[in-house]
């Protein structure tokens, strides 16, 4: 399939070095768009200028969600060259998530390679600052335009690019956590291992009611025996018990985080013992009165590595690490991220030069 570029004729102004982007506040320039319909399967690829999308009142995705999406990014190398981590592990991740949600498969090379195309035309966003990057997030969606429940016949798959900071404020130093003892997020059968809007929406409650008591995150247990870890909101999470790294199993309930898979990968390299299994929130606090509970972190491409600092669950607080980031934690960080940016050779083969 062929890439129809048009560029825009009125090019917006670039956030200035002195602006501090955030996350997602800003976005580029082009935007990349594929139609499905039924019968003609993907078609119509194309690069057009950053724009509203007309959607008809009745279409599907706004009322029935059926929407999947992925978060990823591209880095400016100190060469001025630009890559993407792992770009593959995405577009795989994400026909998971169409198979789940009834959406047909996209072809996952020539997305990647139509990505980095997009990237290549709006290369001047990428920012260069530390810790900066160019966020880019494919989603897609039903646009049926028909009040009825069942699996869409017409969709968009779209992507858009935002020049973004540090995830979190405090960036790379710990955050605090609230363990979630009241809500459900997702269940072992359900969506909870999809990036689907639907997951996030079922979030937002309890995300919400943590910031009130000054959390940056909630840690959410399973959803059948409410003891079990599973995931921080927009985090996979591990923890460092002895000499031993932990992390949940991945049994349909969490997300399968790329950075997830690359921190394993990068541990077991370097002889880390690294467990996947269950955890209950008791044996954590429990590791911690027994000065076992050495580091506790969150992984994803948003923060890459977010050391935690406190938990609190069931009234009784805890303090990882005094409070400070581990030696892992900061490996891991500074690895992940040195590969990403080019800083450091990746022995990994994890990189796609654009």
């Amino acid at each position: 399939m062929e890439i129809q570029i048009t560029k825009t004729t009125t090019p917006k102004a670039k956030p200035g070095a002195d602006v501090k982007l955030g996350f997602g506040n800003y976005f580029t320039d082009h935007m990349l768009i594929m139609n499905y319909d039924e019968g003609e399967g993907w078609h119509d690829a194309r690069i057009v200028p950053y724009g509203p999308i007309a959607l008809d009142p009745a279409a599907m995705c706004l009322h029935y969600g059926q929407e999947v999406f992925e978060g990823m990014k591209a880095y400016k190398t100190p060469d001025g060259g630009v890559q993407l981590f792992r770009p593959e592990k995405n577009m795989e991740r994400l026909n998971v998530s169409n198979e789940r949600l009834c959406i047909p498969l996209i072809d996952e090379a020539f997305c990647v390679e139509a990505i980095k195309k997009l990237v290549d035309i709006d290369r001047d966003w990428i920012p260069e600052a530390p810790g900066t990057s160019l966020y880019i997030r494919p989603f897609i969606f039903a646009i049926d335009p028909h009040v009825g429940v069942h699996p869409a016949k017409h969709l968009m798959f779209v992507v858009i690019l935002s020049p973004v900071g540090a995830y979190y404020p405090q960036g790379i130093n710990p955050v605090d956590i609230y363990v979630e003892q009241k809500y459900v997020r997702a269940v072992k059968g359900g969506m909870g291992f999809t990036k689907t809007a639907g997951n996030y929406a079922a979030s937002l409650k309890a995300q919400d009611e943590a910031e009130k008591l000054g959390y940056t995150q909630v840690l959410w247990l399973d959803g059948v025996d409410r003891k079990y870890i599973e995931e921080v909101g927009t985090m996979n999470v591990f923890f460092k018990i002895g000499d031993e790294i932990i992390t949940p199993e991945l049994s349909g309930s969490i997300l399968s985080g790329i950075t997830r898979m690359s921190c394993i990968e990068l541990l077991k390299s370097k002889g880390y013992k690294v467990t996947e299994r269950k955890i209950s929130v008791q044996e954590l606090f429990d590791a911690h009165e027994n000065g076992e509970l050495k580091e506790a972190f969150g992984t994803g491409t948003a923060a890459v590595i977010s050391p935690i600092g406190t938990f609190e669950w069931n009234g009784k607080k805890i303090t990882v690490a005094d409070g400070g980031i581990g030696e892992v934690s900061q490996m891991l960080y500074d690895t992940i991220t040195g590969i990403q940016c080019g800083k450091i050779k990746d022995e990994y083969n994890w990189v796609q030069k654009i």
